[in-house]
């Protein structure tokens, strides 16, 4: 007679559902974009490779119901074995007032961080623009991370909680936004803030105080236009289009025989006339 104590109940079997929410990766990893993949590469080197696999066939079976992605924490709904789906909390602390105020003067003061966040891209080294002012994009370690599933599994994380998380970097490949939602600013106050802080105003709270500010264009090409002519300081007399030529250094390089100078005054006088 063998141990009683070597036996273990079968796996059970996911309760199949309708209209749940099911990974767009077919097979292989997940995340598609760097910051996706940099966000499960934390994970993984939290330990938690092995049991976040677990998770990868729930997210692609559309176990998961409902996902919601809220300052400081995700809330998901997941089928399991059981009749009643699990519910799933994700924690990670959202930044506080002053660390949004530091952070969105960090990325106002440089206009390519708010145009690739408007093309739907996560600037390479925002990271290292987090870093600068003391915060940090992604988890530093497992303890910044709080993690709950009402499933009877002990371990953590459980495939319910694993399965939130694959959708979740699937969520950051479509909007990375929603990483900054998570950390406690969402895309439409965060272009707010940018948009007074360019204009040299102070960063607006639209949780405390009514919107003032006129929100980023659309377009990134539009983000690097000018509202206006530049005014001209009392007295001044107007500048010819092609002054700017007479600032340059003296260049050794020719065009047909002609210096760069040369060449470029006529295109200034024809922008100036226009």
């Amino acid at each position: 007679m063998g141990n009683s104590w070597s036996w273990y109940p079968p796996p059970s079997r996911p309760i199949t559902v309708e209209g749940g929410i099911k990974a767009r990766s077919k097979r292989g990893a997940i995340a598609q974009t760097w910051w996706s993949e940099r966000f499960i590469g934390v994970l993984e080197s939290f330990g938690m490779g092995s049991r976040l696999s677990r998770g990868r066939n729930y997210a692609r079976r559309g176990q998961v119901l409902a996902l919601t992605i809220a300052p400081g924490t995700v809330y998901a709904s997941v089928q399991g074995s059981r009749r009643q789906p699990y519910e799933v909390r994700i924690g990670f602390p959202a930044f506080g007032k002053a660390d949004w105020m530091k952070l969105g003067e960090a990325l106002a003061a440089d206009a390519w961080y708010a145009a690739q966040l408007l093309a739907g891209e996560m600037p390479t080294d925002i990271e290292d623009l987090f870093a600068s002012i003391g915060l940090s994009l992604f988890p530093d370690s497992a303890r910044d991370l709080s993690m709950d599933c009402s499933c009877p599994d002990w371990s953590v994380p459980c495939k319910h909680i694993a399965a939130a998380f694959y959708l979740l970097a699937e969520e950051f490949d479509q909007d990375p936004f929603r990483i900054l939602a998570w950390r406690g600013r969402g895309r439409e106050p965060l272009l707010a803030a940018l948009a007074a802080a360019r204009s040299g105003g102070d960063a607006i709270d639209r949780r405390d105080s009514a919107d003032t500010a006129a929100p980023l264009p659309p377009s990134p090409a539009d983000f690097y236009a000018m509202a206006g002519p530049a005014p001209a300081p009392p007295g001044a007399s107007p500048s010819r289009s092609d002054a700017l030529c007479d600032q340059l250094p003296p260049l050794a390089l020719t065009v047909r025989g002609r210096s760069v100078t040369d060449c470029l005054r006529p295109l200034y006088l024809a922008l100036g006339e226009r």
